[in-house]
């Protein structure tokens, strides 16, 4: 997973980057990579993280704002 170049997490939708996510998190429980390619993972996995976040967060809004106009988006 390191040294290839990865796409920009922003540019992810949202179960790519959970996809990606669920795979840093078995690489790092595996413990077995070197202290850079662990630290590059927790980074690269931080930045999925928030971006499942953000799309989560907007779906919430979205669906909190068609509940208080009683319409669907």
């Amino acid at each position: 997973m390191t040294g290839e170049k990865l796409p920009d997490p922003a540019s992810l939708g949202y179960e790519a980057a959970r996809d990606e996510l669920v795979q840093i998190v078995r690489a790092l429980e595996g413990g077995q990579a070197p202290l850079e390619d662990t630290l590059a993972l927790w980074e690269r996995g931080e930045a999925l993280a928030a971006r499942c976040s953000a799309i989560l967060d907007g779906a919430q809004a979205r669906l909190a704002k068609a509940g208080e106009s009683g319409e669907p988006q």
